[in-house]
């Protein structure tokens, strides 16, 4: 069985390159499946599920996700609990022995017991800006200075939540088999280079 788990930035493309790479490779491909999976168990909206696992509304130290249940007094119950169903949702993908590709959800940690290749992709801001451009809604007129804004605003919390939940830090180079740069990069013409390097680093394992 071979992981691949994809933290990004948002704005790199991570989510696209996590789609190409398991069309290319034939792996099952988990991204808000996960969410889907924990709305449908919990009977709740999946923006709804979403936008609660990912807010960090809690203010004290950093307790690792083990040590939180000594202390729920730090999480409202409810997000503490789609926590807990978002990481049993991955332990039950991984537990289904399959090739697949695993989109954020902190999964390079959660499963990190499966041996997964940890792949983390950034890309510099005008990059990111326009892919969010690319991809925004027709209404959606931000200047610049503001989706910069909001692109810093979604990694910040994307690291805060990574800190609370498993006591490490998000987009540390040391955590990751391979960064993936993307800017500049037509992602159709990169992923046949991340499916090369994946396969030659499972091989080595």
């Amino acid at each position: 069985m071979h992981i691949i788990t994809i933290s990004r930035e948002f704005g790199s493309g991570g989510r696209e390159l996590g789609k190409r790479l398991a069309d290319q490779l034939g792996y099952v491909y988990y991204d808000r499946e996960i969410i889907a999976a924990i709305a449908q168990r919990s009977h709740m909206d999946t923006d709804y599920v979403e936008n609660a696992i990912e807010r960090p509304i809690w203010q004290a130290p950093s307790p690792t996700f083990r040590h939180s249940f000594a202390t729920p007094s730090l999480f409202q119950s409810e997000q503490l609990n789609l926590l807990m169903e978002q990481r049993k949702v991955l332990e039950e993908i991984a537990e289904k022995g399959e090739d697949c590709v695993i989109v954020g959800r902190n999964a390079d940690v959660v499963l990190s017991e499966y041996g997964p290749l940890s792949l983390f992709v950034c890309a510099n801001m005008e990059a990111k800006i326009k892919r969010c451009r690319e991809r925004a809604a027709a209404d959606e007129q931000l200047t610049d200075k503001q989706m910069t804004q909001k692109i810093n605003s979604i990694d910040k919390n994307r690291a805060k939540v990574r800190e609370m939940i498993t006591g490490s830090k998000w987009g540390d180079r040391a955590a990751y088999d391979l960064i993936i740069n993307t800017s500049g990069w037509n992602l159709k013409e990169l992923t046949p280079a991340v499916a090369d390097f994946a396969q030659r680093w499972f091989a080595r394992k």
